[in-house]
């Protein structure tokens, strides 16, 4: 299947501020459809790859990125103009070994991680949501409601990945 990349993409975050609970929602809701995809998944269609990331290794990925959108949106809310830049030769992922680790392990740091988050952006003030600074990549404006958007379309991307090696691996 031909994908869309990454970092190929463009982002237009034309969308309202009021958006913001919605897109909490969807970022809280991620470790759930992990966890969904997964029950149940033998452990060698997790650790298998055909030349990319395992499914094992794309859960890593989320966690090994999770801290990034609390990162930035504490630079937003000290006012700083750009925001830190994602690794984007993902060296964090490619030099862990994800692989060698529990599936329930990883989903459950994952959750832990991501909860942490959520925790984070609900103690948001709703006159800050709309506050921004600089995205280094896309080279725009990034409010703290897109933050949210952002990184749910990244947490899709991957969750597309797993879907495509258990229809590939999974029968």
């Amino acid at each position: 299947m031909i994908r869309w990349k990454w970092l190929e993409r463009t982002f237009s975050f034309d969308y309202p501020v009021e958006k913001f609970p919605d897109l909490l929602e969807r970022w809280r809701g991620t470790p759930a459809r992990l966890e969904d995809r997964l029950r149940g998944v033998p452990e060698d269609v997790l650790t298998r790859g055909d030349g990319g990331w395992t499914i094992k290794q794309n859960v890593g990925h989320l966690i090994d990125l999770d801290g990034l959108p609390v990162r930035r949106l504490a630079q937003i809310l000290a006012g700083e103009p750009t925001l830190i830049a994602a690794d984007i030769s993902n060296r964090g992922t490619n030099d862990a070994d994800h692989n060698a680790r529990r599936v329930a392990d990883l989903l459950a740091e994952f959750r832990r991680n991501r909860l942490a988050g959520v925790a984070r952006f609900e103690a948001v003030a709703e006159a800050d949501r709309g506050r921004s600074a600089i995205h280094p990549r896309l080279r725009q404006p990034m409010r703290i409601v897109d933050i949210l958007y952002f990184d749910s379309e990244h947490d899709d991307y991957h969750l597309a990945r797993v879907g495509e090696l258990l229809a590939k691996f999974h029968r």
